[in-house]
């Protein structure tokens, strides 16, 4: 399994993670806690919590190339509901 995490710095992120979700929800297995959120996709799981201060994003997939594709997938969706403080710094580190 490949794994990444990101720190996105950001006082909305239970908002978007929360609008994330929802918007998943319609085709893929979703669970939405108080403070955090997962997406099963076929091949990966996204795992996201938030605070005050910043959205904490976990990709886990099955491979190198499913996991980089799902780091471009999920930052892009955020990045479309935070449109007003887009692009958001994704810096994504390996678990």
């Amino acid at each position: 399994m490949a794994k990444a995490t990101a720190v996105v710095p950001t006082k909305n992120g239970w908002k978007y993670l929360q609008q994330l979700c929802k918007h998943w929800s319609h085709k893929l297995e979703v669970e939405l806690g108080e403070k955090d959120g997962t997406v099963r996709f076929p091949e990966a799981v996204a795992t996201m919590s938030a605070d005050d201060a910043a959205l904490t994003v976990e990709i886990e997939a099955a491979s190198d190339d499913v996991l980089e594709r799902m780091k471009g997938v999920v930052s892009n969706h955020l990045d479309r509901f935070a449109f007003r403080e887009a692009p958001l710094p994704f810096a994504w580190t390996a678990a």
